[in-house]
C-alpha cells in the first residue's frame, strides 16, 4: 500500500463508482472499485474459456437429454 502519492481521479468517475459500490470514502471506492475490476476480468476469461469449450464441443453430449439424465 503506498501512502502518499497524489493521483488525480475524475470527481464524476468517482462519484458513479460510489454510487454503483456503495461505497462513500475515497480509500474504501478506490479498494472496493479495484478489486471489483478484478473479479470482472476473472470472470470475463472464465466465460471466454467456456466459450472455447462450447466451441470445441466439450458440452455436445448434454444436446441429447438421453445421455445426462439416467
Amino acid at each position: 500500500m503506498r501512502e502518499g502519492s497524489i493521483v488525480e481521479i475524475d470527481e464524476e468517475a468517482f462519484a458513479d463508482a460510489a454510487a454503483l459500490l456503495g461505497t462513500s470514502g475515497w480509500s474504501d471506492t478506490i479498494n472496493a472499485a479495484l478489486w471489483e475490476i478484478g473479479k470482472i476480468r476473472r470472470r470475463l476469461a472464465a466465460f471466454e474459456l467456456l466459450g472455447e469449450m462450447g466451441a470445441a464441443g466439450d458440452f455436445d453430449e448434454f444436446l441429447d437429454k438421453r445421455s445426462y439424465r439416467r
